[in-house]
């Protein structure tokens, strides 16, 4: 493990040079999320891996959900040259100020090169770790591939805010090793499901008060278990919070339903099934001791919300999803898996 001194964060050169990062601005015509004003010199960041998109084992085609969207947030799009992109390119319908994606990396250069031309992104890196140079934060993209963790190794060594994107990683003990290193070196770090952020989950949290004490949940998404499932789950901790001590999953191949037991008072019953038996969306459902609450969260402008964490992140330090509470996500969701393949209740710390 590298303990070599790293290069101090200057706090309050961040809040001068971002005040007002998440300022209120427009892009394309459309409005945009934040506070505050403009900043005069906004933060620098680099995207990595975010051109192009392949789930583990299949080849990587070009076109990036999360990148495009992550891009266009900071940036904004050329209308004519996003029409040429190949694959998938997501407009953002909000902007956030205060921030700029100046470099890019990915395996496919020519992919990279047309995303950072759409999106006036300046340099096109050759490898990862030139990406995360000279810049005041690195975010790492979703790839599909559920390792792109082994990218934040290079920034959190050298101290430099990281992103890592969903899911940190698709098991507990390769999560673990992230976050150790991200104590270790006392870089800024978040990973996230977006679903924490939205208005709806905020609200719902908001409302506990209302219903009394929760002892049972129930959460829902569609396709695989811990690449996706995270987003249920996530959704489950954004409102009631971390606890979780095991998982039994009672369901079958492809279909997914795993009770899991947060200590002695609380379990939440999650349902994950693949795209082949259950459509795609999101649902949550609460039942308290005063009143129950149902909520299909709206997905608009998702990323803008986590984008917005996490530059609040950067800028003050706030944690608002510790790296250990993400493990445990992540733990969850493995101990749910091992216990449809073994056939009983698996406690965390069998992942862990």
């Amino acid at each position: 493990m590298n303990n070599q001194p790293r290069p101090q964060i200057d706090r309050r050169a961040f809040v001068i040079r971002s005040a007002g990062a998440l300022a209120a601005a427009s892009v394309a015509g459309l409005p945009a999320i934040g506070r505050g004003q403009a900043a005069r010199a906004p933060l620098k960041l680099a995207l990595i891996s975010a051109a192009t998109y392949g789930l583990a084992g299949q080849p990587r085609t070009p076109g990036s959900n999360h990148g495009t969207a992550f891009a266009t947030t900071f940036n904004g799009w050329d209308e004519a040259k996003a029409k040429l992109f190949k694959g998938t390119f997501v407009k953002s319908g909000r902007k956030l100020e205060g921030a700029r994606v100046v470099k890019l990396w990915d395996p496919d250069k020519a992919a990279a090169r047309a995303l950072a031309d759409a999106c006036g992104i300046e340099t096109v890196t050759d490898t990862p770790e030139q990406c995360s140079e000279g810049v005041d934060a690195v975010l790492i993209i979703d790839d599909g591939s559920g390792a792109q963790w082994k990218y934040a190794l290079h920034p959190l060594r050298k101290g430099v805010p990281t992103f890592c994107d969903k899911p940190l990683a698709m098991t507990a003990r390769e999560a673990a090793a992230v976050a150790k290193l991200v104590r270790e070196t006392k870089t800024r770090f978040m990973s996230a499901s977006s679903l924490r952020f939205v208005p709806d989950i905020i609200k719902l949290r908001s409302e506990l008060p209302q219903l009394g004490a929760v002892h049972l949940a129930t959460a829902v998404c569609g396709n695989e278990l811990v690449y996706y499932g995270i987003h249920a789950l996530s959704m489950i901790y954004a409102v009631l919070g971390k606890g979780a001590v095991s998982a039994i999953n009672v369901g079958q191949p492809g279909s997914n339903v795993a009770r899991i037991r947060f200590g002695r008072d609380r379990d939440v019953v999650l349902m994950v099934a693949d795209r082949e038996k259950m459509r795609a969306g999101y649902q949550i459902n609460l039942y308290g001791e005063k009143g129950w609450r149902s909520v299909t969260p709206d997905l608009k402008n998702l990323y803008a919300y986590l984008l917005e964490a996490f530059l609040d992140l950067v800028i003050t330090g706030k944690e608002s999803v510790p790296v250990e509470e993400e493990v445990e996500v992540i733990a969850a969701l493995e101990a749910a898996k091992r216990s449809l393949e073994l056939g009983r209740e698996v406690t965390l710390r069998e992942v862990m």
